[in-house]
């Protein structure tokens, strides 16, 4: 697992070898969650309310940094960091 951001206490990370939909997990405190890329939804686990919009507009930002990391994983190539929410 890669971490390629971290905001808030939410940290962003995509692992190698990665499944189809293209996606991303987050992990903050105790909770866990799986966010589709394309569709910039939670498709797995749960997240407080407040930090699963904070996620969600971080990836409607940076969807097409995100859709290249997930294609660079999927094919074992470098991950680069995203910018964080500021």
């Amino acid at each position: 697992m890669v971490q390629i951001s971290w905001f808030y206490g939410i940290k962003i990370s995509m692992f190698y070898d990665e499944h189809l939909p293209p996606h991303f997990h987050v992990e903050y405190g105790d909770y866990h969650a799986i966010v589709d890329i394309q569709k910039a939804v939670i498709i797995k686990g749960h997240l407080p309310k407040k930090q699963a919009s904070l996620v969600i507009a971080w990836t409607l930002l940076h969807q097409d940094e995100l859709m290249d990391n997930w294609h660079n994983a999927y094919h074992k190539k470098e991950l680069f960091k995203i910018d964080p929410l500021r």
